[in-house]
């Protein structure tokens, strides 16, 4: 299933697709797509519903974030060896976790805010892992029934306020529409295999990013297995799993740093896509 949220910020409603890409309304049947609407035996009450006899959504309505009332929105770092290389940075031995602020998620089209006083706003391609089944002291071997679905995520960063600025990453990745998220939430039998997936990005239609989850240093299983540790995770929790070369900051001579009035277009196999324009906050 391909699942979404459709309408006005705030007031998104919760909508699946169907086979000739089109919006249905879900509203009857689920409150929103987030907390226990994403639990394995709810997600099979939606595979269940004739899709074709559900409301037919009119038009090309704004498509909200893919998940509602995200209680923690968890990033892993330089987890592709080639990313990391680009960087100057060492090859963790453990996964590098930082956090988004909820109130950075945007839709995957919303308008993304250079912050003021920014010189080095970035872009990252990466995939997005939804949890479905909550819990703790997961194993690798049960991690992969703990997810719901997966999508695209733009995990934006500024780096001045990230890495320059003394403390956490976390000042420089959580600023407001940091976090465009979808546009669909696609349930975890429709992919075959999340680390095998191509994920690409433009900005004003030059491609910086082309990359394949294939090269990710830590794979899902231990990525959730190794959070389960440090913390509870809950049925729409998001997590996003590191980007693949093509930042910003890594181009070569001299890095390159978005700027009001740009477009980024990013997408993956089988995700979905998502295009932002760049606007001074």
């Amino acid at each position: 299933m391909k699942l979404l949220r459709y309408g006005a910020p705030g007031q998104e409603r919760p909508g699946i697709l169907d086979d000739n890409g089109q919006i249905r309304d879900l509203s009857q049947h689920i409150a929103d797509l987030s907390g226990d609407a994403l639990l394995p035996a709810a997600l099979d009450q939606l595979r269940a519903l004739d899709i074709a006899s559900l409301p037919l959504v009119q038009g090309q309505p704004r498509l909200g974030p893919c998940v509602g009332s995200i209680g923690k929105f968890i990033c892993i770092g330089l987890n592709y060896a080639d990313h990391a290389a680009e960087t100057g940075a060492a090859i963790p031995p453990e996964p590098v976790v930082f956090s988004k602020w909820t109130s950075a998620v945007v839709g995957p089209n919303d308008e993304v805010q250079i912050p003021r006083d920014s010189v080095k706003t970035d872009w990252e391609v990466e995939l997005g892992v939804i949890i479905g089944q909550g819990g703790r002291y997961i194993s690798e071997q049960d991690a992969m029934r703990h997810v719901a679905g997966y999508c695209v995520i733009n995990d934006v960063s500024e780096r001045e306020f990230q890495i320059e600025r003394g403390g956490t990453w976390d000042k420089g990745k959580g600023c407001d529409t940091f976090g465009p998220t979808g546009p669909w939430l696609v349930t975890a039998d429709e992919i075959a295999d999340p680390h095998s997936l191509n994920l690409w990005l433009e900005v004003d239609g030059k491609r910086y990013q082309d990359g394949n989850t294939s090269t990710m240093i830590f794979r899902i299983p231990h990525i959730i297995s190794y959070l389960s540790r440090f913390m509870s995770l809950q049925p729409g929790d998001v997590i996003s799993t590191g980007t693949p070369p093509g930042v910003g900051m890594g181009q070569k001579p001299q890095p390159i740093y978005l700027k009001a009035g740009q477009t980024m277009r990013l997408g993956i196999e089988g995700l979905g896509e998502q295009r932002q324009t760049t606007v001074q906050a």
